[in-house]
């Protein structure tokens, strides 16, 4: 199994703490991920070492948790290696832990949270110490606690969130006791800091390839009526969109999360929840995220029906007025949101799988159409063939006239941009100052 192989640079630093007399081994998310085939970067080290003399034995370290054991290592090519002496809990208040050392390894593994997450391997025999059956659930595809579920959950309440983004991204059933302990821990979920909240939401908008399964078992288990109670009515078709929304990778982090929570909260031809300010905020989006989840919002709830959108926007000048109305810099945001909420709209409905397919080309399709009027048609004032001075100059007053009288101009130009020139709309506005006269 070629991808158990821990990277080089993580067997050389077990090397050097197996030299000084200790125990060391290669734990956690990595393994877990090696064995399902999955490439893995972030490989984490346990050790018998305290954390005192794992600083003494390498010359560069970080002190990223000591008083939790952990110290960062960095390697050669100065990559951060997190490794964690053996310890085992103390102490718990549903979210943090008083450790002490001196724990084996097993011990170590007996206190993490699922069975998947308790595999360990030897970096250079590439033994595998798994007391829990971590790898039988992996080849069930089940997420279970390590031991008692009910106790694991009240040990840390994270983990009852953890528990459905690892369904999620895996595809894995939950083990029923583990699914009752998860369901028993909603109520006491109010002592998470919304910033690990919504840690745990983007990593399922991010890793999950159906982010709707892990939201609609938030639902059931009633984690969003107790963390996020403006989703906790939310209509399937919202979380369904963002199964849809592609990925796409040139867009940036913060872009990407904004599209999906604004999917999340946004409906057709509806005002942006007043409830969606204060959700985001709570969540502690930042100012960016929340801005861009705004635009996206404001601009479904400007389409009263998102299948209608194809043959509305037939029309040249419907689809300048929506470019207009969005901005031509977030065409491509709000577009990809669209797209995604009328092939969720055309599922729910019932239409099969070729028609939703043809729905999201024909999507494609408008979208380019919108991104060449976004670059090509003026849709602003500022695109207009005259400005305040010209009209000044045709005897209309400065204030409030100007500013009427280009908007005045905007809706000409966008029901036939040729007649955007400065002759034509001089006219417009003569003719406009004539009747008022």
């Amino acid at each position: 199994m070629t991808r158990l192989q821990p990277p080089a640079a993580v067997r050389e630093i077990c090397r050097t703490l197996e030299g000084a007399g200790f125990e060391a081994w290669c734990v956690g998310g990595a393994v877990r991920d090696a064995l399902l085939g999955i490439e893995t970067l972030d490989w984490d080290i346990a050790t018998s070492a305290r954390p005192e003399q794992v600083q003494r034995l390498f010359r560069r370290t970080v002190p990223v948790g000591i008083q939790f054991g952990t110290v960062g290592v960095l390697d050669r090519a100065g990559v951060l290696h997190e490794v964690t002496t053996f310890r085992h809990d103390v102490e718990t208040d549903g979210r943090h832990a008083v450790v002490r050392f001196g724990a084996s390894l097993d011990e170590d593994l007996a206190r993490r949270d699922f069975t998947i997450n308790a595999i360990a391997v030897h970096a250079e025999t590439l033994a595998v110490r798994d007391p829990f059956d971590g790898r039988g659930d992996l080849a069930r595809q089940v997420v279970r606690c390590v031991g008692i579920a009910a106790t694991r959950m009240e040990e840390d309440r994270l983990r009852a969130l953890r528990a459905i983004r690892f369904a999620g991204r895996f595809g894995f059933a939950i083990e029923p006791a583990t699914w009752e302990a998860i369901r028993a821990s909603a109520p006491h979920l109010s002592r998470l800091s919304m910033e690990r909240v919504k840690q745990e939401l983007d990593k399922i908008l991010e890793q999950v390839d159906q982010p709707s399964t892990s939201l609609e078992r938030y639902r059931e288990a009633g984690i969003l009526t107790a963390l996020v109670p403006a989703l906790a009515e939310a209509p399937t078709v919202r979380f369904r969109t963002i199964d849809f929304l592609a990925r796409p990778g040139r867009l940036r982090r913060p872009a990407r999360r904004a599209l999906r929570m604004a999917a999340l909260f946004a409906e057709p031809g509806a005002a942006v929840p007043v409830a969606s300010d204060r959700t985001l905020k709570a969540l502690r989006c930042s100012n960016e995220e929340i801005a861009l989840a705004r635009v996206v919002m404001e601009a479904l709830g400007a389409v009263p029906s998102i299948l209608a959108m194809s043959e509305r926007f037939h029309a040249g000048a419907a689809l300048r007025r929506f470019v207009a109305t969005i901005g031509r810099l977030q065409v491509p945001l709000v577009a990809r949101v669209l797209w995604a909420r009328a092939a969720a709209e055309l599922e729910a409905a019932g239409a099969d799988v070729a028609r939703v397919r043809a729905a999201r080309r024909a999507g494609v399709h408008l979208y380019r159409r919108a991104m060449r009027s976004a670059w090509h048609d003026p849709i602003t004032v500022g695109d207009l063939a005259v400005d305040g001075d010209d009209l000044r100059g045709i005897g209309i007053p400065a204030g409030p006239a100007i500013g009427a009288t280009l908007k005045r101009l905007l809706e000409v130009v966008l029901d036939d941009p040729t007649r955007n020139t400065r002759e034509g709309l001089l006219a417009v506005a003569t003719d406009d100052v004539g009747e008022r006269g």
